[in-house]
């Protein structure tokens, strides 16, 4: 009795001592869904910009100084208006040398007609030789050639004197000013640019995996962004080579109906050719992925152990706000949609189940 009775109390000091053993983790409810096949809905779709079919760069025929501008930038431009003026003093002058050249050598020309009208009455009364009339003669056209010459250089004088203005030679819209009232610019220096009344383009870029399944003459969906009117088009030209900063095609679609976009407006564009509408596919949430290493994965439910196990899958595009799965998956599956983060290898779960006063709210 006496030796039993500390060893009681030395064991229930060790036991008050000792760990209490954990409590078994609580079975995590999850929401699952089954894979099954679904129909593909959207399209591949690019964002574009209308543009007018011909976009012309006008600059001044001659070099000199801008007096004036009479345009603004998004004015709207007839044919045959003035855009802007050069200081013509200097080709007034040129033009003005000219024609006293023409001057002189019209007076040139009248004396050696003369001349030979003179010679050739002479002639007739075989007081000069045959060879002093053709030298008359020779004179005669020498001065003559003078004349078209000098009327030729002031004939194109005159039109650079013209040339110091700057006229629209078609109707359109001023969608760029590149020069000013007062800068001196060279011949043929843009000055503006217009983009001309008429056909319109919508311009967008594919990457270079899509560009090869584009056609000229392919049919095209467009949509306004500022509206709902639905548009048609069709592939008119595809680039040849990548642009070099972001590797991808410039495609221009020519606008089809009276309704035309306002200039600058942004369409979307969904080429006939890149649409994968109807084809059946395996779609999933994107709340049932997560990112696994280098890759995407999901949770599959054993139904037999009540387990989970990660299933990498393969990403093959998106459809709306579903990712549609190219590969790891096959229909009747049942995976994880929701909370896949917080989940481990393994891990028993029990299904979980909508309450009635859930489903009533």
């Amino acid at each position: 009795m006496r030796l039993s009775a500390p060893l009681l109390v030395a064991s229930l000091m060790l036991g008050a001592c000792a760990k209490p053993e954990p409590a078994p983790e609580p079975v995590r409810a999850v929401k699952v869904m089954t894979v099954g096949m679904g129909t593909f809905d959207a399209g591949a779709e690019f964002p574009a910009e209308v543009r007018a079919r011909v976009e012309s760069r006008l600059g001044f025929r001659v070099g000199g100084k801008i007096l004036s501008r009479g345009v603004e930038l998004g004015q709207r431009v007839k044919a045959g208006q003035v855009l802007a003026q050069l200081d013509p003093q200097d080709y007034k002058l040129a033009a003005d040398a000219a024609r006293a050249q023409v001057a002189a050598a019209q007076t040139n020309r009248d004396l050696a007609a003369a001349d030979y009208k003179r010679f050739a009455a002479l002639k007739e009364q075989n007081f000069i030789s045959g060879a002093e009339l053709e030298r008359r003669d020779t004179a005669l056209k020498s001065a003559q050639a003078q004349l078209e010459q000098a009327q030729a250089q002031f004939s194109a004088q005159g039109n650079q004197t013209a040339y110091t203005r700057l006229v629209a030679d078609v109707s359109g819209v001023v969608t760029a000013v590149e020069a000013e009232a007062g800068q001196v610019v060279a011949a043929g220096t843009p000055v503006f640019r217009i983009a001309q009344d008429g056909p319109r383009d919508a311009v967008f870029t594919v990457p270079e995996d899509k560009v090869g399944r584009l056609a000229l003459g392919g049919q095209v969906a467009l949509r306004v962004w500022a509206g709902d009117t639905p548009l048609r088009g069709r592939v008119r030209e595809i680039a040849a080579s990548a642009d070099p900063v972001t590797r991808t095609y410039p495609v221009k679609v020519a606008i089809e109906g009276a309704a035309m976009p306002a200039l600058g407006a942004t369409v979307y564009v969904r080429p006939a050719s890149l649409g994968h509408a109807g084809t059946q596919v395996i779609k999933l949430p994107t709340s049932a992925l997560r990112q696994e290493g280098t890759g995407t994965a999901v949770w599959v439910l054993e139904p037999s152990t009540m387990t989970l196990r990660s299933q990498t899958v393969q990403l093959a595009t998106a459809d709306g706000n579903e990712a549609v799965i190219a590969a790891g998956l096959q229909p009747g599956m049942q995976i994880v949609s929701a909370g896949v983060h917080v989940l481990q290898p393994g891990q028993k779960v029990t299904v979980w189940q909508a309450t009635a006063a859930a489903v009533k709210k």
